[in-house]
């Protein structure tokens, strides 16, 4: 082969070794952060209302607590979503292997680390497989962030096609904002709406 030759398959190489090796998810998740950080890519928030929803109000499919979400932390122990009643929860669902939940991961631990844990809840909830893959995720990139996986199928309004999917509960269990799809959390809109949801 000449020189040429080598230089015009080059491309052609790199990009199947970052598709079809370990290196897809940082790679692309890395380049989709970038946009995020940038702001290139303007992906829309879930809009949260000024106020919790009134339970005589809102629809009983809505709530969360009533179908219980059982759960497992990293290290094991047994936990259920309704025991975060009365906080605002931060539920999002995500996995090692998928470049836009890792992507937006910096965000949500920035968030993270600015909120009152006593008003408000964050549950990332891994679809991993294998909690190994997720746990050793976590522990290498120094997030602090509770990380949940879940010991059953999920139930509404939890159960989406979509990774990364967020769903924000206000402290009556009630689902007050939903997003499927990337985004960048870590805004001072978005900290402000989720205080205001906690009053």
């Amino acid at each position: 082969m000449t020189r040429k030759t080598l230089l015009q398959w080059l491309p052609l190489a790199l990009f199947a070794l970052v598709l079809f090796t370990p290196l897809r998810t940082p790679v692309l998740s890395g380049l989709q952060r970038g946009l995020l950080a940038t702001g290139l890519w303007k992906a829309q928030l879930p809009a949260i209302p000024a106020a919790p929803v009134s339970p005589a109000v809102s629809s009983p499919s809505a709530s969360a607590y009533p179908h219980h979400l059982p759960l497992v932390t990293l290290d094991g122990k047994p936990v259920n979503l309704s025991e975060l009643k009365g906080k605002v929860v931060f539920v999002n669902l995500w996995a090692s292997w998928c470049p836009p939940c890792v992507a937006e991961m910096p965000g949500i631990h920035s968030l993270y680390q600015k909120m009152d844990p006593k008003k408000v809840a964050f549950v990332l909830l891994s679809l991993d497989e294998n909690p190994a893959k997720a746990q050793a995720m976590i522990q290498r990139r120094g997030y602090t962030f509770p990380v949940y996986f879940p010991t059953g199928p999920l139930p509404a309004p939890f159960d989406s096609n979509a990774l990364p999917s967020t769903v924000i509960l206000d402290p009556q269990g009630q689902v007050a904002a939903r997003h499927e799809g990337m985004a960048e959390y870590d805004t001072p809109e978005f900290k402000a709406a989720l205080e205001k949801l906690a009053r």
